[in-house]
């Protein structure tokens, strides 16, 4: 990180003295992370990324020249496919609360659908009627086997508002399949970091034994499987995450079936493609030295690490620091440290009782893998501008692919 931001201080023109934060992506490690993926499943699996944990269209047209798909999760995700140009067949569109004509646009366009209830099911059919569609459908199901570590990214527990309750609702899933012929296609999605694989494989079991329960009985009702996504990664220096190519593993092992072209399989992965190609340099403004530790005030704060600030307990990120020229710098200060946002709250807190080199006016914080679930959840609170984002390869390769936003973009934006 340091050697990059090094690289791209010293370019002409690519970091400007307004730009006191900005978002650094690695693509060549992102492409890697895809290529990896495609590798490890059958050839004719649709890998759609999940849009939420990181929509820049450089990033996305990124993943639209490795030919994966997009997993949408409201109309603008989806408008954000169609417009970058992504095939229809490698769209799937996931919402809880699709409306009508939100649910009409993408039949229109041809996407793959996931409904989340019987009633959405039911309003699918009512469309249909009116217009002819080449989309597949499948539906949401939940199979209630518990929730993970991290309670609000847990959605398989005995209650939660995503998917059909597969417990109390077998015989209505089976009919619901003999009623509606386009119904071809089934969903499972646990959770997504603090949902540890063997509670995700038995998710997938108790939905992929319903599945061939109804093919055996009623011939090839189902023949989608889409498996979600919710792979963990690592958000600490030295902590092994399990890997993509263990986590098939795992499945092969458990699942022949889903490796047997019994099934077309979709996976929606967005955390583990994205969260540790990014990171983040923000400039130091102030430090104020106080007697018990040291604050350091930054321009990124809760506006770009929401999780990190408002649930701190849940949500990690390593941090370094590089001086004005983007140099690590070493040793170690008497005092610890709190690294501060900009926001006027007081929860604005990106760590606390940090042991860092001795940190100066100009010096840079460098935050760790903040590649998905931060940018696409950006606070407005204080009108920050959101910071300039710059995308590089292994062969010292840098672009701009977002710049950053101006003062009038702002008042657009509030008017």
């Amino acid at each position: 990180m340091s050697q990059a931001l090094s690289i791209a201080l010293g370019k002409d023109g690519l970091i400007n003295q307004d730009d006191t934060a900005i978002l650094f992506y690695d693509l060549s490690f992102l492409s890697d992370r895809i290529t990896d993926l495609i590798n490890l499943f059958p050839a004719d699996t649709l890998h759609a990324v999940a849009v939420k944990a990181n929509p820049l269209t450089g990033i996305l047209l990124l993943l639209k020249d490795k030919e994966v798909g997009l997993e949408v999760a409201s109309l603008p995700e989806l408008y954000l496919a169609e417009k970058l140009g992504f095939p229809h067949g490698r769209i799937v569109f996931d919402s809880p609360s699709k409306t009508k004509a939100e649910i009409e646009y993408a039949l229109k366009l041809g996407a793959y659908i996931n409904a989340d209830s019987f009633d959405e099911l039911d309003r699918i059919a009512a469309v249909l009627k009116t217009i002819k569609s080449n989309s597949r459908m499948g539906v949401r199901v939940n199979p209630q086997v518990g929730a993970g570590s991290i309670r609000a990214t847990s959605v398989a527990g005995e209650v939660s508002k995503f998917g059909i309750p597969m417990d109390d609702n077998i015989a209505r899933l089976e009919a619901y399949y003999l009623k509606y012929e386009w119904l071809k296609g089934i969903h499972v999605h646990i959770g997504s970091q603090g949902c540890p694989v063997p509670l995700i494989v038995e998710g997938i079991k108790k939905v992929l034994n319903f599945a061939k329960g109804v093919n055996e009985r009623h011939g090839k009702k189902i023949d989608v499987f889409d498996l979600g996504g919710g792979l963990a990664v690592s958000y600490h220096q030295g902590e092994a995450p399990v890997s993509m190519k263990e986590y098939r593993e795992a499945l092969r092992e458990n699942f022949p079936a889903l490796f047997s072209g019994e099934f077309k399989l979709i996976t929606e992965f967005g955390r583990y493609i994205h969260a540790n190609a990014g990171w983040a340099a923000s400039k130091v403004e102030y430090v104020k030295r106080e007697k018990t530790q040291n604050i350091i005030m930054t321009h990124l704060g809760a506006d770009l690490l929401l999780r990190k600030c408002y649930n701190p307990g849940d949500w990690h990120h390593n941090i370094t620091v590089a001086d004005k020229n983007g140099r690590l710098k070493t040793g170690s200060d008497k005092n610890k440290y709190m690294v501060a946002g900009p926001l006027c709250f007081a929860g604005d807190i990106i760590a606390a009782n940090l042991e860092l080199p001795v940190v100066e006016e100009g010096d840079y914080i460098l935050v760790h893998d903040t590649g998905a679930y931060t940018l696409s959840m950006w606070s407005r609170y204080n009108s920050r501008q959101i910071p300039k984002v710059i995308g590089y390869t292994s062969d010292d390769s840098y672009e701009i692919i977002k710049e950053r936003e101006t003062l009038n973009d702002l008042f657009e934006f509030w008017s």
